[in-house]
């Protein structure tokens, strides 16, 4: 029978893959006919799909790797049973600390060729501004150059290297020349970073660190590894005494050698230390001549510093320096970071410090935040100074509890030097004056019940009932206890008489007193 002249017939000159037969419903299907296809021609293109040019590579160029070759691995299978474990090991760390001192080597090669030479050829920074960043690091090159010549001369032609703890006894002295480059460091790493807004210099730091050499570390990263070699020699000699026999020629150089390095890191680090004191104290600003404290001069050295905040929420930097606790609020000045000194520094040998459990103390200041049910305050410590004449008391909050031990250990190893007998708990007749002088409102009295003012000295016990007709005053706590839980019945007993007035007073003194604490709740 002859079909239907509106039938639609579609005609095969148009079919030209498996994959346009199948229905376009089923897209899972569609698509693996269409891979099909792509796969008998050969190209691997898909359609719809768009094609990254030739031009460019898709694959970057992989870093350079370290060579991690062990000690063992260079020597001749046969002849690596003749040693034992212990002696393998022995030489494997040794094997490792003069590996490390070519790495070493050819990185501040690099950092010189890579780093120096083009910035300063195409003008990106000028040359002081390279030498204050970079330092002296060519006439640390032969240092270390000289080391691997004298361990060479020991080593022998198996590959085992004999005595080198006198090699090292001589030659790590010589690295106190490291002191000027570590204490430049502070301020060479606050130039870099003030030198990375500029486009230029961060396009070509950039590029650095994309290219195979950097391994992708970036320009600090080299100028810090003498610092961290520096660090490692008393573990490598530790590590190599450690696999030398007690009977060995070697091990009291070795002894020797440690005591020397430890003393020479140490004296690195408290030059290091006196730089970077004299550095902060320098981008100090002061909103009065009276916060010039003439104990600056004395400061020797920076126990801790980092960012904390008050009671207020007030972000401040924070400064514990050997003979003064600064408080500061960051500020910038002509694109220059500077600390502007908050309130007066207080003498380290004034400080007391209280540790406070976390809920003790409400964050804020506000006084509606006072009566709310919000979350207290977690790892939280207060400062302040026994010195009458400054009415000085801080409530700090850190982040965490880790950061809040750090804080209170420095306190307390700073506080100990000055005072290192403990003081007697009951406040000096001065302290109590000056804080009987100050005779708060009742609606202070109501707010800070729980909560000591942060601008007195003195402070009130948290244990005190918050109503304002209780008939007694707690007294005074000591530092060394925060939280006291002694009853009112107590605590009145032994008030002196200055602290114990107003169990005195007549009923209509206590009646009048608790209609106005009545009143001030009503109010809020």
């Amino acid at each position: 029978l002859d079909e239907p002249s509106n039938k639609r017939v579609r005609s095969l000159g148009r079919v030209t893959s498996l994959a346009n037969l199948i229905s376009p419903k089923h897209g899972a299907v569609r698509r693996f006919g269409q891979s099909i296809q792509a796969s008998f021609r050969g190209d691997g293109k898909l359609p719809g799909v768009p094609q990254k040019p030739c031009g460019k590579a898709a694959v970057p160029t992989p870093p350079k790797r370290r060579n991690s070759t062990l000690w063992s691995e260079t020597i001749d299978v046969n002849q690596k049973g003749t040693f034992s474990i212990k002696e393998i090991k022995r030489q494997e760390a040794i094997f490792e600390l003069s590996r490390g001192e070519q790495d070493l080597i050819d990185d501040l090669k690099l950092a010189r060729k890579a780093y120096h030479d083009p910035m300063l050829t195409l003008s990106i920074m000028s040359e002081e501004e390279l030498t204050h960043i970079f330092g002296n690091l060519d006439a640390y090159i032969p240092l270390h150059e000289d080391l691997l010549v004298q361990l060479s001369k020991v080593t022998d032609p198996d590959g085992t290297v004999g005595e080198i703890g006198q090699i090292f006894a001589n030659w790590l002295p010589r690295l106190n020349a490291y002191k000027d480059y570590c204490s430049n460091q502070l301020a060479a790493k606050a130039l870099l970073d003030q030198k990375k807004q500029d486009r230029r210099v961060q396009d070509f730091l950039q590029r650095c660190i994309e290219s195979p050499f950097s391994r992708k570390l970036d320009l600090w990263s080299f100028l810090d590894i003498p610092r961290s070699r520096l660090v490692r020699y008393p573990l490598l000699l530790k590590q190599i005494l450690k696999h030398t026999p007690p009977e060995h020629p070697d091990a009291a150089s070795l002894e020797e050698a440690i005591t020397i390095i430890q003393g020479v890191l140490s004296d690195i680090d408290i030059k290091k230390g006196e730089s970077e004191c004299q550095y902060y104290i320098e981008k100090l600003e002061y909103l009065d001549d009276r916060q010039k404290d003439p104990r600056f001069e004395q400061c020797k050295s920076l126990l801790c510093h980092g960012e904390l905040r008050n009671k207020s929420g007030t972000k401040l930097h924070v400064f514990l320096f050997t003979e003064l606790l600064v408080l500061t609020r960051p500020v910038t000045r002509n694109e220059r970071q500077c600390f502007q000194v908050y309130r007066h520094p207080i003498p380290v040998q004034d400080l007391v410090l209280e540790d406070l459990q976390d809920g003790d103390v409400r964050m804020g200041g506000s006084f509606r935040g006072a009566f709310s049910n919000a979350e207290k305050a977690k790892n939280i410590f207060r400062v302040r100074s026994q010195d009458p004449t400054q009415a000085q008391s801080h409530t700090l909050q850190v982040n965490d509890v880790f950061h809040k031990q750090q804080w209170l250990n420095c306190l307390r190893s700073a506080i100990s030097v000055h005072r290192p007998v403990s003081e007697p708990s009951t406040p000096s007749p001065s302290m109590r004056d000056a804080c009987s002088k100050r005779r708060p409102s009742s609606a202070s009295a109501i707010i800070h019940a729980e909560e000591p003012d942060e601008n007195c000295s003195q402070r009130v016990s948290q244990s005190a009932p918050s109503s304002p007709c209780n008939n007694s005053i707690p007294s005074p706590t000591t530092p060394s206890s925060p939280s006291s839980s002694s009853s009112s019945s107590s605590s009145s007993s032994s008030l002196s008489p200055l602290f114990s007035l107003t169990s005195h007073k007549t009923k209509k003194d206590k009646k009048s007193l608790c209609s106005l604490g009545k009143r001030k709740e009503t109010m809020v």
